[in-house]
């Protein structure tokens, strides 16, 4: 996306400051944080030279040049990384088919994968399959198709709210990790299109997709109070695909014998039931109770 590698450095630029790197701080500073100026002295190149960079005008950079402005930046390794991916964006590619497949394979793997609740994330973040478990965690199967998509949840659906009660950090990261998927595909006009639709209709997203943070969610744990169980502390590891990298697969790993185990066993039941199929709500509260 045009203008993602000026803003990106103005941000971290913005987050340094002068005394954090061995500079002085004096005179009065129209923006927080380095000076391009500063930046340029500090990483070893002319200030022309930064400029035209963080402009977009540069050459092709080198290596050696984007490590040491990523060590002036103190960039950690996934935001060092994509700083080289929106440098140096890859060629543009053919126009890719709108559906994402996943393969029997890996749907078989799915199901293999009970009791952990899992699925598999696709391109802009779409959920593209699950299994028992996760669906009965998140609810995929109760959504249209056009809103399996973790970022359009997350900032679109009021309910979201309720189910992920440390919602601001579930959306920080939602948004980094989006911000990744962008510097590797530029080009993406669906991905241009989602970002659009959220920063139109929610006010949080355009705050968070400014501040140009980017983060792998390559594990963690996510907090869900769940409307049958209750609350789910679920840790989770996210997979690469072998053979598409543009798909991933997420297993939520609760702790055995823990008290979240215990109610994913409760939900796997409750799940299983035919109470379950038609939302009965007696049978959810008894579960509660």
């Amino acid at each position: 996306m045009d203008g993602d590698l000026g803003d990106f450095l103005r941000s971290r630029r913005a987050r340094i400051r002068p005394e954090d790197v061995g500079l002085n701080s004096y005179g009065r500073r129209r923006v927080p944080g380095l000076r391009r100026e500063e930046v340029a002295q500090l990483a070893g190149v002319s200030v022309d030279y930064y400029i035209r960079l963080e402009q977009g005008r540069g050459p092709s950079v080198s290596d050696a040049v984007l490590d040491a402005i990523a060590r002036v930046l103190r960039l950690d390794g996934t935001e060092h990384a994509y700083l080289r991916t929106v440098a140096r964006p890859a060629p543009r590619k053919a126009a890719q088919p709108a559906s994402q497949r996943v393969r029997p394979g890996l749907r078989l793997l799915l199901d293999t994968l009970d009791p952990a609740p899992a699925f598999v994330l696709g391109r802009r973040m779409d959920v593209l399959a699950w299994n028992a478990l996760g669906d009965a965690v998140v609810g995929f199967s109760r959504m249209a198709a056009a809103e399996r998509n973790m970022p359009r949840q997350t900032f679109l659906e009021p309910a979201a709210r309720e189910l992920y009660p440390h919602w601001p950090a579930v959306a920080a990261e939602t948004v980094a990790y989006l911000r990744l998927d962008a510097g590797l595909h530029p080009d993406d006009k669906q991905l241009a299109t989602l970002v659009g639709e959220l920063s139109m209709k929610s006010e949080d997203f355009r705050r968070l997709w400014a501040d140009h943070q980017v983060k792998a969610k390559t594990y963690g744990v996510k907090r869900i109070d769940h409307p049958v169980v209750g609350g789910l502390t679920l840790p989770y590891e996210t997979l690469g695909v072998p053979g598409d990298p543009d798909q991933s697969l997420v297993v939520y790993t609760p702790e055995p014998g823990s008290e979240t185990a215990e109610r994913i066993a409760l939900l796997a039941s409750w799940a299983a039931a035919p109470q379950a199929q038609g939302g009965d709500e007696e049978g959810a509260r008894g579960l509660r109770a």
